[in-house]
């Protein structure tokens, strides 16, 4: 008897887990078959609501924010058609890439300063600083997994 209440227990507690895992990656699954428009607008409710913008903001910060977008989305294909190559950058290519993603951030932040408050203007660099860390962790729990 306590050798099936065992087994039952093993199989419903490993459904569970799978059940689980599937709630984790399904946010990505969602994000990716939304539209770039619909993930920019998703993006800019989450930063209304974070930097409590009003409507003028909102308006000025949109173009801004989409035009990210669009520069992390063809980064992100540039990427991949790299990877299916078989290719990888050289250093001097990944300097070039590391120095024109210095120069968007740097241009980005001269653009929000010229809209948002200062007390906003903390709260988005906070913001960026805890989206830094966490993208960090992850890296770090994906090399330990490898």
């Amino acid at each position: 008897m306590k050798k099936v209440f065992l087994a039952t227990l093993l199989v419903v507690s490993l459904t569970t887990f799978a059940q689980e895992e599937k709630k984790i990656g399904s946010k990505r699954a969602e994000m990716e078959k939304m539209t770039p428009e619909q993930r920019g607008e998703l993006r800019l409710k989450r930063v209304s609501a974070i930097l409590n913008l009003n409507e003028k903001q909102q308006k000025e910060i949109a173009p801004i924010l989409a035009e990210q977008q669009q520069k992390r989305e063809k980064a992100i294909a540039d990427f991949k058609a790299m990877k299916e190559k078989g290719t990888k950058p050289t250093a001097e290519e990944r300097a070039v890439r590391a120095k024109q993603r210095e120069d968007d951030q740097k241009a980005m932040t001269d653009k929000l300063q010229k809209i948002l408050t200062p007390d906003q203007m903390k709260k988005w660099e906070d913001m960026k600083e805890r989206n830094k860390e966490r993208m960090m962790e992850k890296k770090a729990a994906m090399r330990k997994e490898d």
